[in-house]
């Protein structure tokens, strides 16, 4: 049996990030944002939905750009802070001791300590109500090099990302349940697949030993 709630936001997870954004000759800001997400391939473009009245709103408005940058295990208390502290009251990067380095393509500071810097350009603003959706393009990305492995393939699980659920963040663990497309799998690529992942895990193992040693 289910309950009917009333109608809410309660699509569930959803990444927190944090969202870095500058004017010229002002210090940099960060807005921690959990309504965004992918919505086009070619060219790839994402978005944000923030209200009118945060310090960042104006910022991204002018400027139009910001960057999306991933937020860790180790990054959820600046994170949350930066998300109730305002811009107009503290420098954020230098409370929470955070690193504004260089963009590729856009002028605002992306934050080093994020393993995944995506940078945006405002393509369109639509006013929905509470918040107004950035529609940007995705015009650069960074990722850390220790997320590469020998062949220069990205693996996001080593990031140790976290996400958003009604109210809460919560550390991304679990051992995938599949990759796209592994239900349609022919036998000879499945098993090609269950090894692949069998080695990926005695690897990460070893390098957990190496670590516990030091």
């Amino acid at each position: 049996m289910k309950r009917t709630l009333n109608p809410g936001t309660m699509l569930s997870p959803v990444p927190a990030v944090m969202v870095s954004c500058g004017r010229p000759g002002e210090k940099p800001n960060i807005i921690t944002i959990a309504w965004t997400g992918i919505i086009n391939s070619v060219p790839p473009m994402t978005y944000i939905s923030v209200r009118k009245e945060r310090y960042s709103y104006d910022i991204i408005k002018e400027t139009g750009e910001f960057v999306i940058n991933l937020t860790t295990e180790d990054l959820a208390f600046a994170a949350d802070w930066c998300g109730v502290k305002s811009g107009r009251d503290v420098d954020k990067f230098e409370e929470q001791k955070l690193t504004a380095v260089y963009s590729q393509k856009v002028d605002c500071p992306s934050i080093g300590e994020s393993p995944v810097n995506i940078e945006c350009q405002v393509r369109e603003i639509l006013e929905l109500g509470s918040h107004d959706m950035f529609i940007a393009e995705i015009v650069s990305v960074s990722a850390d090099e220790k997320l590469m492995d020998e062949k220069g393939a990205l693996h996001m699980e080593r990031a140790g990302l976290v996400a958003y659920s009604h109210g809460h963040y919560f550390p991304l663990k679990k051992e995938e349940l599949g990759r796209f497309g592994y239900s349609v799998m022919k036998p000879k690529t499945r098993r090609k697949y269950e090894a692949q992942k069998r080695a990926e895990y005695r690897q990460a193992k070893r390098m957990a030993s190496k670590g516990k040693g030091r």
